[in-house]
């Protein structure tokens, strides 16, 4: 499908791995020009050069994104864009005794506050004009984890956020839409997995057997929700905004942690 993305410029945090790596081959092999922001640089660079096949600019922001000021200072140093892919996060994982407040504090200045100083920056840019607002969230927000009670909060915020927002947004000509993936094969969820593997089988190491209650026994690929997030910021969803699109599997649907 033709999703009439060329000549857009996209940004992307969390672009060195995992589902923002995987946005960012999609989004180019559709002609976006890209805008890229992690720590790793390193990682950064090697997918501009693997991007090179496309005829796009791809620039690299390396950076800690975890304080307003650096939010800040990212939106300032892309200029314009079209396209807001809020997709940096790292909330921690384990029980309410495990989890420190300032690891909390930490994962919510990243992801939590990180989408909505992103997203503040970008609407007073792109306001009456067209623009394009991702969050890319978790459906731990839909779905409670004890085992993972920060990222359901976090992530339930963010929810509430995008709904907030995207239920005027298009009034000023911006659609903001959230995608709730569940488990998603990424050196993210394999973190997670180790942690609920603990909980649930008391071993770390027996993190793959947990595949086996997953719907289809596997999880989500990046490329599926990379795919679904092209979709979401092309103009072929020109009128879905204030709303969060789960792709799971399943799971939340059925009530269930995994």
């Amino acid at each position: 499908m033709e999703l009439n993305l060329a000549g857009k410029t996209a940004l992307i945090t969390g672009a060195s791995q995992g589902i923002g790596y995987a946005i960012a081959k999609v989004l180019a092999a559709e002609g976006c020009h890209l805008h890229l922001a992690a720590r790793n640089g390193a990682a950064m660079q090697a997918l501009k050069k693997e991007l090179a096949q496309y005829p796009v600019n791809v620039t690299v922001h390396e950076a800690d994104l975890g304080t307003t000021e650096a939010m800040v200072a990212l939106d300032k140093a892309c200029g314009d864009y079209d396209i807001l892919m809020n997709n940096a996060g790292d909330i921690p994982a384990g029980s309410i005794e495990d989890v420190t407040d300032e690891a909390i504090r930490r994962g919510f200045d990243l992801k939590v506050f990180g989408y909505i100083t992103l997203s503040r920056e970008f609407w007073k840019r792109r306001k009456g004009r067209d623009g394009v607002i991702i969050n890319v969230i978790g459906n731990s927000g839909e779905n409670w984890d004890a085992a993972y009670f920060a990222g359901s909060t976090g992530n339930a915020a963010l929810m509430s956020f995008t709904k907030a927002l995207g239920g005027r947004s298009l009034d000023q000509g911006i659609r903001v839409i959230g995608v709730n993936p569940g488990p998603v094969d990424t050196a993210r969820m394999f973190k997670i997995m180790k942690r609920k593997a603990i909980d649930m089988l008391g071993d770390e190491s027996r993190w793959k057997e947990l595949y086996d209650k997953y719907p289809g026994k596997r999880p989500a690929t990046a490329e599926e929700v990379a795919d679904l997030c092209a979709f979401l910021a092309s103009p072929k969803a020109g009128y879905i905004t204030g709303t969060v699109v789960t792709i799971d599997g399943g799971i939340a649907a059925r009530g269930s942690v995994i």
